[in-house]
């Protein structure tokens, strides 16, 4: 007869050979370090996504502000010498008011207007979802720069 120890490790050790029994907890282990994977993948899907997104607004917001800039056109200087010139006193003005409809998104604006052309910058901030959850890859900004000038019938294209 055999003792009740020696057919518990007969027992274990016909577990160990069975080939269904010795695959246990495998897919713990894959699912233990894929999981993070995965979620790093979708974070900079999303996140990328997000950051190409605000690189185009932050582009667009910056060619409106300048178009808003340039068509602040010097009227007296058209008058007396027929030419046409920005007015730099309100093209800033101009500027800034169509940026300020934006509300919150814009962090920094700036303006730098000549009298034949009006630049203007604008940085915004992106707050990544999934990726904001990991030490250090906090918001981060985008800027853009962009320049108008005014365009009449006469100016060569």
């Amino acid at each position: 007869m055999t003792s009740p120890t020696r057919s518990r490790v007969r027992a274990r050790f016909a577990l160990l050979r069975d080939p269904a029994e010795r695959d246990r907890g495998t897919i713990t282990l894959y699912i233990v370090l894929f999981t993070p994977a995965v979620f790093v993948l979708a974070g900079l899907l999303l996140d990328g996504g997000r950051a190409i997104h605000a690189r185009q607004r932050a582009a667009d917001m910056a060619e409106q502000a300048a178009r808003a800039g340039a068509n602040q056109i010097d009227t007296n200087a058209l008058r007396e010498n027929g030419k046409v010139q920005i007015d730099t006193q309100t093209a800033c003005a101009s500027a800034y008011s169509l940026l300020d409809d934006y509300g919150q998104q814009v962090d920094a604006r700036s303006c730098d207007p000549t009298q034949d052309e009006v630049r203007v910058s604008v940085r915004i901030t992106v707050h990544p979802q999934l990726l904001g959850i990991i030490p250090g890859m906090g918001s981060f900004h985008m800027t853009s720069d962009a320049s108008a000038h005014p365009v009449t019938a006469d100016t060569p294209q």
